[in-house]
């Protein structure tokens, strides 16, 4: 698969639709107790806390005027959202053209565990990899 480039810089093309991941968008983990979790890394590390956790926000180098976040939120030890991975954690992951990625996971054998979900935020899916890890895929709205 080639990847469309800019010719001035040799940097990915805006009009770049390969189906692939383009960052990290999430981190969540089990937690005992999520509300005193999020006290302590708000009181402690100085997070901006909200209802979910902390967003972080960085701009995307190629595409200065991007704004890409990062979520970071501790849930509920023994939520269902990570079902049915066993692991106390799941990554989401920021992705680009989730339609033709799911397609091309479908056809590498990968278990897709829901349908493509739109909502605010954008589309979701959900994934297994090989070890037994639940993976969020999202693309941006």
């Amino acid at each position: 698969m080639e990847v469309q480039k800019n010719e001035m810089t040799n940097a990915p093309s805006s009009n770049d639709t390969t189906p692939k991941v383009t960052g990290i968008g999430g981190i969540f983990f089990f937690s005992d107790n999520p509300q005193a979790t999020k006290a302590w890394y708000a009181n402690n590390l100085g997070l901006d806390v909200n209802e979910w956790g902390a967003s972080f926000e960085s701009r995307n180098a190629d595409r200065p005027d991007e704004i890409n976040y990062l979520q970071w939120s501790p849930f509920q030890k023994g939520s269902e959202y990570f079902a049915p991975s066993k692991k106390e954690f799941m990554i989401n992951y920021r992705v680009q053209n989730i339609e033709g990625l799911v397609t091309k996971l479908k056809e590498n054998g990968v278990t897709i565990l829901d349908s493509i979900e739109n909502s605010d935020y954008g589309k979701f899916v959900h994934i297994m990899d090989t070890e037994g890890n639940k993976i969020e895929l999202w693309e941006p709205g």
